[in-house]
């Protein structure tokens, strides 16, 4: 079968995943991504298929192993993109792995285009810095359990992101060092400074810019980027209460509800 094949059956097991509200033990190995341009199209795929139910894409993942590794991303729709406060509909996601981050909200657009997004085109377009939660989840039975590019074909294990209110001084904040504190139903879960593998989370916005320019989609104006997790993922239950605050920025929180 070839790569674009490959990446459609892939997609079409992804999507029923979804419809069918059933967790995935495993795909067939020959299904299996080999390289990202594959997992990509799966993404696309996906993404496109999801956005008569989900909404247009206006946000993103973005993150990187090291800050040196080359970043990766994954499209998200409006649907899944929640405010401060929201409550998260349980039977949203298969899993809630809760993860502190930082999140940046463009107000230019950078439409798709053959020519890259320099850095100073991509900084000149950023409008607000912001606190984020996002809740990972998986189409499958058991969180992490599959390759890495199978992780990244499934749209890079995104659930929900809950956006708090932004600041427009986001130059005056250094995120690498940034004081975080994340508490679950009131008790401190993590207290740290920093903590992002990709370190910079600036340089993944440039490198997002120009990868969702070459996918087709560019950055729609009022889209919101977040940029990794600084402390790992907290995985919690229905009814769970969650807040994150980053020093100087406003708090954000989110509770999961009860029904699923």
């Amino acid at each position: 079968m070839s790569d674009i094949t490959n990446a459609q059956a892939l997609a079409d097991i992804f999507l029923q995943a979804r419809h069918d509200k059933t967790a995935l033990e495993t795909i067939p190995p020959f299904l299996v991504p080999t390289h990202e341009d594959q997992a990509y199209r799966t993404q696309d795929l996906v993404a496109r298929a999801l956005t008569p139910e989900l909404g247009p894409v206006l946000g993103w993942k973005v993150g990187a192993a090291t800050p040196e590794a080359e970043p990766f991303g994954a499209p998200i729709h409006r649907n899944t993109i929640f405010t401060d406060k929201s409550v998260i509909p349980a039977d949203l996601c298969h899993v809630f792995g809760a993860e502190a981050e930082i999140a940046y909200r463009f107000g230019q657009d950078l439409p798709a285009r053959d020519a890259a997004w320099t850095q100073d085109e991509v900084f000149a377009a950023i409008a607000t810095i912001h606190p984020a939660i996002e809740i990972v989840d998986t189409r499958f039975a058991k969180f992490g359990s599959q390759d890495r590019l199978t992780h990244l074909a499934d749209q890079g294990n995104h659930g929900t992101m809950v956006i708090g209110e932004g600041l427009p001084n986001w130059r005056d904040f250094t995120p690498t060092s940034l004081p975080m504190t994340m508490t679950i139903n009131g008790e401190i879960a993590y207290q740290k400074r920093g903590g992002n593998s990709a370190g910079d989370p600036l340089r993944l916005l440039v490198w997002l810019a120009n990868h969702a320019s070459r996918h087709g989609y560019g950055i729609a104006k009022g889209t919101t980027i977040i940029t990794g997790s600084t402390m790992g993922s907290h995985f919690v239950e229905p009814g769970a209460k969650i807040r994150v605050e980053f020093e100087g920025l406003p708090s954000v929180e989110t509770s999961i509800s009860t029904v699923k």
